[in-house]
């Protein structure tokens, strides 16, 4: 069977017409592959902006919960690694929807391959702001206190605090592809095989010494992602019917 690996659709990002016309192209590409597939890797944010209370989620978008659902239900493994903008992930994937969640950086093997998986948030050379507020984000206690405000609230600020900051970062070359290569190539280099990554939004495929490094690209431009088959892996781009 063979392991499936996306990032960065942002669901939620755009309007709601165009954020329809990509959710449907998500779950035409989770419809294909179910028969394929025994596990799906998500390297980080499926969703523009999620942040769990206590007893609520982020509304919208129940339909591509209920298709993770089907495959978690079918005994098929999904790992999510949370990325820049899934900070604030609790218990729900793993409580609700039986999906393996990741707050950092981890390993697996598939395919008889040793994989390295990293969202790539954090290692551009010249982000020493991002680098320095990610732990002020995931600070536990800031979690909880930011939990009392009205979800109405903190909900509205958290979207109003995502749209602003991609506005600014979206003008300035962070010089990420080259952090996350030099990363790639240390983790090679440390014996996997491959190296996976997302957050940078353009798809790219690299040989490096022994092993392969690949960005996933995104679901907003490119509709790429990575299939991993008989030892062999590959970028590929969905298309509605394939």
């Amino acid at each position: 069977m063979a392991t499936f690996f996306i990032s960065d659709v942002h669901l939620g990002l755009g309007s709601r017409e165009k954020e329809k016309a990509k959710e449907d192209r998500l779950l035409a590409f989770l419809k294909g592959i179910f028969q394929a597939t025994d596990t799906l890797v998500i390297v980080g944010d499926l969703f523009d902006f999620w942040f769990e209370y206590k007893t609520v989620i982020p509304k919208g978008f129940h339909r591509t919960l209920t298709a993770l659902q089907e495959f978690t239900d079918a005994g098929k493994t999904i790992h999510y690694l949370a990325g820049n903008h899934d900070f604030w992930m609790h218990d729900y994937f793993a409580d609700e929807l039986g999906i393996i969640t990741h707050l950092k950086e981890f390993e697996m093997r598939a395919n008889g391959k040793r994989i390295y998986l990293h969202h790539g948030d954090g290692l551009a050379d010249n982000d020493l702001g991002y680098r320095l507020i990610k732990p002020v984000l995931r600070n536990r206690l800031n979690i909880w206190l930011y939990r009392w405000l009205h979800p109405d609230i903190g909900v509205r600020l958290a979207k109003g605090s995502s749209r602003t900051s991609r506005e600014y970062t979206s003008h300035k070359d962070y010089g990420e592809e080259t952090g996350m290569i030099r990363e790639a190539t240390k983790k090679i280099g440390e014996g996997f095989d491959i190296v996976i990554m997302g957050h940078r939004h353009k798809p790219n495929m690299l040989a490096i010494n022994h092993g392969t490094y690949i960005n996933l690209g995104d679901w907003i431009a490119h509709n790429t992602y990575a299939e991993l088959s008989g030892g062999v892996i590959e970028l590929k781009t969905w298309k509605q019917g394939s």
